[in-house]
């Protein structure tokens, strides 16, 4: 499957289980509440699509993405409440759309061959895991333009440690992938020119997995690591128990027996 997503700003393609949604809207990838609608849209139709295993987010070139887009939040300052409405629609519709990204049944993996800046950054850190390049560089950068990248903190919160998170927020300064990757951001750096083949060989042997046990368990995981532990291991448990009696877990184990039982 190939499908553009109007006008422009989300493009999806499916092959061999893995969809990779790539952001377009000019070179800079910027959230604009189209943009938001677009993928929050893409999200819910592959959440729902039993072709698709694994979600990659790509936006490609030098800008993975750079955040909302500020020309767009500028034009609205003329409005008679000086752009409140706009921004509080604006950032309740991105929440939304970083929550669907978050809670999606299927693994996601953002791959990341340039800078992710403000709700750019959100995006990668709402992803189950990102592989990037050396090329990639993070950034929180609201106390430069003075203000605080408060809703970008959310996800990237739930990535890092407090000194890290502290360090991004109060500097506003780009960091490198290797400090990204040191702090907990990013799984893996490739090398630019291997970077989309290393994330779609990943990518593919994932979605050859049993995909049930996996929205269950990573539906489990988000739920669980926040409780206590004996709460924890209380709601694992049984989700534990249905993995081994899932129908795709039971056929594996049937073929392997038969495997193994024909070897001389």
């Amino acid at each position: 499957m190939n499908q553009m997503l109007p006008p422009d700003l989300v493009t999806c393609d499916v092959t061999d289980g893995v969809a990779t949604l790539s952001l377009g809207g000019g070179t800079a990838h910027a959230l604009s509440r189209e943009m938001i609608g677009s993928l929050h849209c893409a999200l819910d139709d592959l959440a729902a699509d039993d072709a698709v295993h694994v979600v990659v987010l790509s936006g490609p070139g030098r800008i993975f993405c750079a955040g909302h887009d500020i020309k767009e939040i500028a034009r609205h300052r003329a409005d008679n409440d000086q752009g409140r409405a706009f921004l509080t629609d604006l950032f309740e519709a991105c929440g939304e759309m970083m929550m669907a990204l978050s809670a999606l049944p299927k693994p996601t993996i953002a791959m990341v061959d340039g800078i992710a800046t403000a709700a750019g950054l959100q995006l990668v850190a709402s992803c189950d895991l990102a592989f990037a390049s050396p090329q990639a560089k993070v950034c929180l950068p609201g106390v430069t333009n003075g203000g605080f990248c408060t809703t970008p903190s959310v996800a990237v919160s739930h990535n890092i440690g407090p000194k890290h998170l502290m360090e991004l927020a109060l500097s506003g300064a780009p960091q490198s992938a290797e400090w990204a990757q040191a702090a907990g951001l990013f799984n893996r750096i490739f090398p630019s020119e291997t970077l989309a083949r290393e994330t779609m060989a990943f990518a593919t042997t994932l979605a050859s997995r049993n995909p049930g046990p996996i929205a269950k368990g990573k539906a489990t995981l988000h739920h669980h690591r926040d409780l206590p532990l004996r709460e924890a291991y209380a709601l694992a448990t049984p989700v534990m128990i249905d993995h081994f009696m899932d129908p795709g877990r039971l056929a594996v184990e049937a073929s392997k027996a038969v495997a193994k039982a024909s070897k001389p």
